[in-house]
């Protein structure tokens, strides 16, 4: 089962393109199943049966484990019996009649434009620390992208002339997004003044460094916003991705296309972006709850 997983991984990376994060997801969901079945004494996928995929699953939610972390494990699993069968390393697929776990739809935590604002103000100073982060925060709102996304920028993806940052998304696929002055001119003040100090004699092509001249790490950006928005005495949840969360929700609430948004983010599928329109539902319903005489 091992060295089938190992296979599978190697389609998922070289025909699919898959992202790292991805894959690392997808060997550790099926590890974990496929140490499940040498429990039972199953080690050949022939031998696997609908109702013990069944109890694999019933057990992970005995476990405690959330229904979107089920959901993802029982896709990784659909697709692996899938491949030994198109691979014709199995003849028949178990998965093939297994429903996935219905799953409620999550909103995703979300800054308000003054929140923002105030996270922003807050990064503004003349330290190179603060011309940096601030410089990250801008680009970051302006742009929607993912922090791996804004982890792995090079100095060459962003145009400031014209007002725009390239970006690798997932699957390796790659998108331009338009960057508004603001951004541009965070980016250029740090270019100027910070950057060159802070790589020294590395000649890395990375944008945003740490004071080693290294590559800035997801965890260091995401510790970075967390930094701000303490400092804005923001007591809101604040995730790796909650920019990347307002940018999308505030586009829409001032008007933007949803298929414009999607195209931003990078969304494969455009029902991935409208989970946003669902925020600014959330929003209306709490206003209405708030103002109206009978809410």
């Amino acid at each position: 089962m091992d060295d089938l997983i190992e296979n599978f991984i190697s389609y998922l990376s070289i025909e699919r393109g898959l992202a790292e994060n991805t894959l690392l997801a997808y060997r550790r969901d099926l590890l974990k199943y496929t140490n499940f079945l040498k429990g039972l004494g199953i080690t050949f996928p022939a031998h696997v049966k609908r109702e013990k995929i069944t109890q694999f699953i019933y057990d992970q939610k005995k476990a405690g484990l959330n229904t979107s972390s089920i959901c993802r494990s029982l896709a990784a699993i659909k697709t692996f019996h899938r491949f030994l069968v198109r691979e014709d390393l199995a003849k028949e697929d178990p998965t093939d009649l297994i429903e996935t776990p219905k799953k409620w739809q999550r909103v995703p935590d979300v800054l308000t434009q003054q929140e923002i604002e105030n996270m922003i103000h807050e990064s503004q100073g003349k330290k190179w620390q603060q011309i940096r982060d601030n410089a990250i925060l801008e680009l970051f709102y302006a742009s929607g992208m993912r922090v791996s996304e804004l982890s792995g920028l090079q100095v060459g993806d962003v145009n400031l002339s014209v007002g725009y940052v390239r970006c690798i998304g997932k699957g390796k696929k790659e998108r331009v997004i338009p960057i508004g002055k603001s951004a541009r001119g965070a980016v250029a003040h740090y270019s100027e003044k910070v950057r060159g100090k802070l790589i020294k004699k590395t000649m890395t092509s990375d944008l945003f460094v740490s004071r080693l001249g290294r590559r800035l790490s997801r965890q260091s950006i995401w510790k970075i916003i967390k930094f701000y928005a303490s400092k804005a005495n923001i007591k809101k949840t604040i995730k790796p991705h909650t920019l990347r969360h307002s940018f999308a929700t505030h586009l829409l609430e001032h008007g933007a296309d949803l298929r414009s948004v999607q195209e931003m983010l990078g969304h494969a599928d455009i029902s991935t972006t409208q989970i946003y329109t669902h925020v600014d539902k959330e929003r209306l319903r709490t206003i209405h709850k708030q103002y109206h005489p009978r809410g």
